[in-house]
């Protein structure tokens, strides 16, 4: 079954702003990563070294909060972010295909985004910003149920 779930993306508080929501929704963190565990820490600078790179907190069953800290473009990161618009929809595919009709789809017309490739976490990822605004991350993992 597709699942879309809501990525927020904040301006070096994610943690701070998980904790508050893991402590009004309850539950335990699904996944915690910073920076420093990813193959490019070395080429970030002590500062960002303990951001958050992705964290997720599950809200039910197939929901799923996720988040990061934003670095800024010369950090290699995406700049900083203005709240309100911070975020991106993340879609679960079932299968490459799919995510790669999905990101073709969404990215008719556009240019920019990251193409659909094979990420060190294990996921076929992608995103893409659709001709609305709207940012799109899109991932398929064959180890995922």
């Amino acid at each position: 079954m597709l699942v879309v779930n809501p990525y927020l993306n904040f301006n070096g508080n994610t943690e701070e702003a998980f904790n508050f929501y893991k402590s009004v929704f309850g539950g335990e963190f699904a996944v915690v990563m910073r920076f420093k565990d990813g193959p490019e820490a070395s080429k970030l600078a002590e500062k960002d070294q303990n951001k958050l790179m992705h964290i997720a907190l599950p809200l039910g069953p197939g929901n799923m909060l996720m988040g990061t800290d934003a670095l800024g473009v010369e950090e290699g990161g995406m700049g900083l972010v203005t709240m309100g618009t911070n975020f991106s929809l993340t879609i679960s595919c079932e299968s490459k295909e799919e995510a790669d009709r999905f990101h073709a789809g969404l990215s008719a017309g556009q240019e920019g985004g990251g193409p659909m490739r094979e990420e060190f976490w294990g996921d076929y990822f992608g995103w893409v910003k659709d001709k609305f605004g709207i940012s799109w991350m899109i991932s398929f993992n064959p180890n995922r149920p």
